[in-house]
């Protein structure tokens, strides 16, 4: 059986399919029920911006949606993405002179 590693979703990715689209809401309307700007909205939503603590408490506090979910989604989705890079990462492991 052969793996294949996928990249986890972005939370943004998520929050539209799951909150924003089921509700029929536009970005616009969204972004005022969160009180924040379209742009940053659309940016969340659209992949282009990560989401921030405060956002996550702003979606949570709006839809019901768990803010410490969202932003471990945030996480996975970061260090799934370090590491199709780590190869371009060079660091020696540490070894204590006691050693």
């Amino acid at each position: 059986m052969i793996r294949v590693r996928m990249t986890p979703a972005h939370p943004g990715d998520f929050i539209r399919t799951e909150v924003i689209d089921p509700l029929g809401l536009s970005v616009t309307a969204a972004a005022r029920v969160l009180d924040v700007s379209r742009v940053a909205l659309s940016n969340l939503l659209n992949c282009r911006a990560n989401l921030s603590a405060e956002m996550a408490i702003r979606l949570q506090k709006a839809f019901g949606l768990n803010a410490g979910t969202l932003l471990r989604m945030q996480a996975v989705y970061d260090l799934a993405r370090a590491e199709k890079h780590s190869s371009k990462i060079h660091v020696r492991r540490y070894q204590s002179a006691a050693a």
